[in-house]
């Protein structure tokens, strides 16, 4: 069947193809050849390249706080060389994938008397990049937590992020002091790192009661493999003191009567990441992948894998769909168990909704939930604005189902649980909020339904 938007379609790829190779001003028109009496329609593309241009200038307006430099480095557009229409939009998305800029915008613009040459301008509109902040968070996990933070992800327009983070909630106490300079090198090598002290307290959550005390720090780096991937590589130590309590699973006293309560280690990191995300804040298509690992030493000696996957699909100007799943393992090496406090836990936002937050799973006989050394959960999000404020990226509504699962040993899916429900989601100025209603489909007596969640407020 014919269709004028599959038409305009092709055209329109025609000419962004020619604009690749240098070719700014290409015109692709599709010309009809209509046959009344076989109601068919023949089309004859007669197409007009121009002539191949190069950029004379590429200028940057609008960064009054942010260097020029840090702008012109995530550029692949380069002056003097044939006009590249996928490396300037390329070179917006780089930008924009920076958080400095609230708007991103690009044009060309001819060169008055040389009809060869044009110059490319990138409009930027600048956020603010730094916040003092001191507030409220609430979420079905941790109740109430206080928080102060001061961040400046745009040290003196460097482009550096530094960090200093305070919080107290119910579960968790932090203190942390994080560092990245995003271009430790000239070819985008990155490096950083991170001191914190934290304090969770897990006998306010469904699991088995345990507390601990850790004191840490590490280093970090990454290395871009291409313009949309990366290998990420740290280290980190870290001092923990673990405490039970009289009503902890026999298989936690059991772990502490056979290793002690005070262990030091070191970790070492490695991660794979791909991102093809057309926006970090509002996305609409491309896709999301990172693998991770984790190999501990001295004290525990024990190993983790992930993988992760996002995949966004426009179906609409206004739909986005959403899959997205996680897988995970981990085991004790050395002849060591892995510490229970390194399980993977399911339930609540981020994993199953519906379920209570970190309920899912293998379960004592006393019904306090152990986590395991598995993890598998997916979802499926259909996207959209919210009525009356389609033009508000920092509002959106979901529609949902969610499935997943903690196991001891080896995956069993039919042990998965699933849930639906709606979902709501705003970006505001004091934080984001997440709020969800799930309906469980397949619970079981002993799970712990949950289903109203919600999150308000930066967690740290």
């Amino acid at each position: 069947m014919f269709s004028r938007e599959k038409l305009t379609a092709t055209t329109k790829a025609i000419s962004d193809r020619l604009g690749n190779d240098g070719y700014a001003f290409a015109n692709a028109n599709a010309i009809p050849e209509v046959d009344k009496e076989k109601r068919s329609v023949s089309f004859n593309i007669v197409v007009d390249p121009g002539r191949r241009v190069y950029v004379r200038r590429v200028d940057v307006t609008g960064n009054s706080k942010t260097r020029d430099e840090v702008v012109r480095r995530e550029m692949r557009q380069l002056e003097g060389a044939y006009y590249d229409a996928s490396k300037i939009q390329l070179s917006r998305r780089r930008i924009d994938r920076t958080q400095y800029f609230s708007e991103v915008n690009v044009e060309t613009l001819p060169v008055e008397g040389n009809p060869d040459q044009v110059d490319v301008v990138y409009t930027v509109k600048e956020r603010p990049t730094g916040a003092l902040l001191f507030g409220l968070g609430f979420s079905s996990v941790e109740k109430l937590a206080l928080s102060a933070s001061l961040t400046q992800s745009n040290v003196f327009g460097t482009g550096k992020f530094l960090a200093f983070n305070v919080s107290h909630g119910t579960v968790n106490q932090v203190y942390s002091l994080s560092y990245v300079d995003p271009y430790y090198t000239v070819d985008g090598v990155s490096q950083g790192f991170d001191v914190y002290k934290r304090r969770t307290d897990a006998s306010r959550l469904a699991i088995g009661a345990y507390s601990t005390d850790a004191l840490g720090g590490g280093i970090k780096f990454g290395y871009p493999v291409s313009e949309v991937s990366r290998i990420d590589l740290g280290v980190n130590f870290e001092s923990v003191r673990l405490q039970t309590f009289d009503n902890s699973p026999l298989s936690y006293l059991a772990f502490v009567q056979q290793f002690g309560n005070d262990y030091r280690y070191g970790a070492a990191t490695a991660g794979w990441s791909r991102d093809t995300r057309d926006s970090l804040i509002t996305t609409r298509s491309g896709t999301f992948m990172r693998a991770s690992s984790e190999l501990a030493g001295g004290d525990l000696e024990y190993m983790r894998l992930g993988y992760q996957h996002q995949w966004y699909y426009p179906v609409s100007r206004e739909l986005t769909l959403l899959a997205g799943g996680e897988i995970g393992a981990a085991g004790g090496i050395g002849g060591k168990p892995l510490p229970f406090f390194k399980n993977f836990f399911a339930g609540g936002p981020g994993t199953v909704r519906g379920y209570r937050s970190f309920s899912l799973g293998p379960q004592d006989v006393f019904g306090n939930t152990l986590g395991g050394n598995r993890k598998a959960t997916g979802s499926l999000e259909l996207l959209f604005p919210m009525p009356g404020a389609a033009q508000d990226p920092s509002l959106r509504l979901a529609y949902f189902i969610d499935g997943g699962n903690v196991f001891a040993q080896s995956f069993q899916f039919n042990d998965m649980r699933y849930s639906t429900g709606f979902a709501f989601f705003w970006t505001s100025p004091f934080g984001p909020l997440r709020l969800s209603y799930a309906q469980p489909l397949n619970a079981k007596s002993t799970d712990r339904i949950q289903k109203l969640q919600f999150t308000f407020g930066t967690g740290f």
